[in-house]
């Protein structure tokens, strides 16, 4: 099998439009497979998705403001520096863009690559192996912008307080979605071939839960001014900028980063995350 996978790697990437088309039929296939096991699974994926910003939300959101008497009371307001439920709405739809995109790519690989070598099943395909691993990180990309729109009713009816959402540029809030969803599975990718699968459960603990809660989710990256190391150091985590980005699309009165800065660092970060999983992954399969 390793055999085969390293002729599928070596590949020519086009020899001409019969081999293109191949190539796009194949690709074409898996994701439709995948989207089939996603159809059958869409309860559980449902529940997966809504279950932490529904907590959330009706925790801090709806019965706080009614035990502290109003939503100018609440004490989480008052750390966001404004009106929590609008600052809330961009962060939790990028929390459910991040965990989808690594549900949907990690917790799979960690089932392929273990003992049973599911994994070989698709290097079967007549892919390169490269194409294989990106197929995993568009077909999870589509279920983030997926569960990025069931979170978002969620999100804006749930809170007592009123949520303030202006969408003034659709096409700049789409790049966001995108970008935003293609990083978080390259992000999957990156994690799931670089873990072996027995650890794949801490990684959550190690590495998933701090990045969120240090990834402007609950709070704008200006309201960090006043811990300036801080400011400068969760700028290296990629949710900050999906964070800030979904802030600056849907909630542009909220304090926020420049939208250029926001998307040449989701093309930064989206292109480093794919090199390093799309080169885990043949590691992975050829080694």
């Amino acid at each position: 099998m390793a055999e085969l996978a390293q002729i599928h790697a070596e590949a020519p990437a086009s020899t001409g439009g019969s081999t293109t088309t191949q190539y796009l039929r194949a690709f074409a296939g898996l994701f439709l497979r995948d989207l089939h096991v996603l159809r059958r699974e869409l309860f559980p994926f449902v529940i997966r998705v809504c279950m932490n910003p529904l907590l959330f939300l009706f925790v801090f959101t709806f019965i706080m403001p009614h035990m502290s008497g109003g939503a100018s009371m609440n004490p989480t307001a008052a750390m966001a520096g404004g009106n929590f439920s609008t600052v809330l709405l961009p962060g939790l739809m990028a929390v459910a863009i991040m965990f989808s995109g690594i549900a949907a790519v990690a917790l799979p690989l960690a089932q392929e690559f273990g003992v049973t070598r599911e994994i070989d099943d698709r290097v079967m395909c007549p892919l390169p192996v490269a194409a294989i691993a990106l197929e995993k990180m568009c077909f999870s990309a589509m279920q983030s912008i997926i569960a990025a729109a069931v979170v978002f009713p969620l999100a804006y009816y749930i809170p007592t307080t009123p949520v303030v959402a202006h969408v003034s540029n659709w096409p700049y809030l789409i790049l966001v979605l995108i970008l935003a969803s293609l990083t978080s599975g390259a992000l999957g990718l990156t994690i799931g071939t670089s873990v072996k699968p027995q650890q794949i459960g801490l990684i959550f603990g190690v590495v998933v839960m701090p990045i969120t809660f240090l990834g402007c989710v609950y709070y704008p990256w200006a309201a960090l001014d006043r811990i300036k190391w801080l400011q400068m150091g969760v700028l290296v985590n990629p949710i900050v900028y999906m964070s800030e980005g979904l802030r600056s699309a849907l909630t542009p009165a909220l304090p926020h980063m420049h939208p250029a800065l926001i998307l040449g660092m989701l093309v930064f970060f989206l292109m480093l995350l794919t090199w390093l999983g799309v080169r885990g992954f043949l590691r992975r399969v050829i080694g």
